[in-house]
């Protein structure tokens, strides 16, 4: 009774993709999120007759074999890299990213991360960092006098003071872009690390070498679309109770077997 096991896989793969359909509609707010999809591979095989193995005396090949599949895992849970739509928000300090790239990050430890979530602040030094306080790099720092600031496409920060009708430059953004951004490594709060499968960050001017730029007033929405994951959630439920009526029958194939005398 492989069939048993085999549903038991089919299962905790319906499971697997109900998980990520439940976090992708629990971040459709959540600025700059790209949804995820469940993603699944057969399991091997067992070879009950070999394809071309030969069946007979007379050499007869068989042509197709007897290959009993042993049911199915999950492969990858893969990231859709599709632009989320652009809401306005007038705030001197929000950017979006329209295009392809990432904002980078440094971290208490020093190591640099990368983010699509523009909804930047100014700390009590002034420095321009995240909601969670990490610093954006490079580092761009607004003065206490500033009466405000603008941030053009290209990434660069101007400064304007009550003194002064002309801008002063404080700083420019730059983005980072990935050979594979789908092998990027989530570290929760919107936050990226790059790995051996993403390759380096190449680190440009925004708007160059095919990196999107930035719009200041702007944050990007979340990529999730609720009615495809309402209709993969269905999909996959029903998928779930197929493989657990699978079970049921076998069960009561197994309780037949035993009742016979």
């Amino acid at each position: 009774m492989r069939a048993l096991a085999i549903a038991a896989t089919g299962m905790s793969a319906q499971q697997a993709r109900v998980e990520v359909i439940s976090n992708n509609i629990s971040n459709m707010n959540t600025t700059g999120y790209n949804a995820r999809r469940a993603e699944f591979s057969d399991l091997h095989y067992q070879q009950l007759a070999r394809a071309g193995s030969v069946a007979a005396s007379d050499g007869t090949v068989l042509p197709t074999g007897i290959q009993l599949g042993l049911g199915v895992r999950s492969s990858a849970i893969s990231m859709n890299l599709a632009q989320g739509a652009l809401s306005a928000t007038g705030g001197d300090l929000d950017v979006a990213l329209e295009g392809a790239g990432f904002l980078e990050v440094t971290l208490p430890s020093g190591q640099t991360a990368y983010t699509r979530d523009g909804a930047l602040k100014r700390n009590g030094e002034g420095l321009i960092v995240t909601a969670d306080g990490f610093a954006v790099s490079p580092e761009v720092t607004i003065p206490d006098d500033a009466t405000s600031i603008s941030i053009n496409a290209e990434g660069e920060v101007y400064g304007y003071f009550a003194d002064n009708n002309e801008g002063q430059l404080l700083g420019q953004f730059s983005v980072a872009g990935f050979s594979n951004a789908k092998g990027l490594e989530a570290l929760g709060g919107n936050l990226f690390q790059e790995t051996e499968a993403s390759g380096p960050a190449i680190v440009t001017t925004p708007g160059l070498d095919g990196m999107g730029t930035l719009r200041q007033g702007y944050l990007e929405d979340s990529s999730v679309d609720v009615v495809h994951e309402m209709t993969e959630l269905i999909e996959a439920q029903r998928g779930y109770e197929l493989n657990a009526k699978v079970i049921s029958a076998v069960d009561q194939m197994m309780s037949a077997t035993v009742q016979v005398r």
